[in-house]
């Protein structure tokens, strides 16, 4: 398991740089569009929706005609909507639990949901419309969050952050994954080479108070969204969202703590 889980790491990696640094708009989207349709067809999955293909294609046309829209003022709304979704809705599901899966609530927290990771797809768009190490720099933050977390658990994790939802998630890990990113954000932002940078641009324009801010939000955001998608698949008695990458899980397993963090760079961006 362990071989396949790196192999298919490093796959995914070699896949991402190439797909990023290929200097080509129409086979960065085409990819984008793919890992999209996988990730929404996974969703529709975990909710039970019966027609789960029939769905992907709806929001894989919802997809390109945004993408191909540019970036408006209604793309720009969606990722503001894409903030009020988790702060109002789907953040509070942790503590209120998720509806039945059958009935109207199920139907209505999957669109919801979709919503969600169509801004954070759209947003990966724009942020590699800024550069592609601006693109990297932001998913960054999340997997130092991630990885800090899990070797901060391993070694001090003591008190269960969400017991119901992901037992093997300590609030120790989740410390210690939020002080890595604030330490490598302020290294990285004082570097001459990554002054194009998330983290040095919301130095830049917000000072240290603003980017450590900045920072604790996007690792709190992670957090909610890798929890979401656990309270998710275990509604389902689903152990992974698919099978598609072998010994990781499904596109969602991967992509499910940056579903909120993305947009909200994006938003902060915008802001600085």
């Amino acid at each position: 398991m362990l071989r396949t889980r790196v192999i298919t790491a490093l796959v995914l990696l070699a896949i991402l740089v190439a797909v990023v640094y290929s200097e080509s708009y129409p086979f960065f989207i085409a990819v984008a569009a793919l890992f999209f349709g996988a990730a929404s067809w996974e969703s529709f999955r975990l909710f039970q929706y019966r027609q789960p293909l029939f769905g992907t294609a709806v929001w894989a046309v919802a997809f390109l005609l945004l993408v191909f829209q540019g970036v408006s003022d209604s793309v720009k709304l969606l990722f503001a909507l894409c903030a009020a979704i988790w702060a109002i809705r789907l953040a509070p599901s942790l503590a209120l639990g998720l509806p039945p899966l059958e009935g109207f609530a199920n139907r209505l927290l999957n669109g919801i949901y979709g919503i969600a990771i169509l801004g954070c797809f759209l947003a990966i768009v724009v942020l590699y419309g800024h550069s592609p190490l601006y693109l990297l720099s932001v998913m960054a933050i999340v997997w130092v969050a991630d990885i800090g977390a899990y070797f901060s658990g391993k070694a001090f994790g003591k008190h269960k952050l969400a017991p119901s939802i992901s037992p093997g998630k300590s609030w120790e890990g989740a410390i210690g994954g939020w002080l890595a990113v604030l330490v490598l954000a302020g290294v990285s932002a004082e570097m001459p080479a990554l002054a194009d940078t998330f983290a040095a641009r919301t130095l830049a324009k917000a000072g240290w108070p603003g980017l450590c801010l900045v920072m604790t939000i996007m690792v709190a955001a992670s957090i909610v969204g890798d929890l979401f998608e656990s309270q998710l698949k275990r509604r389902a008695s689903m152990k992974d969202s698919s099978n598609l990458l072998p010994g990781h899980g499904g596109v969602l397993d991967r992509i499910d703590a940056l579903i909120p963090a993305l947009p909200l760079a994006v938003l902060f961006d915008s802001w600085f």
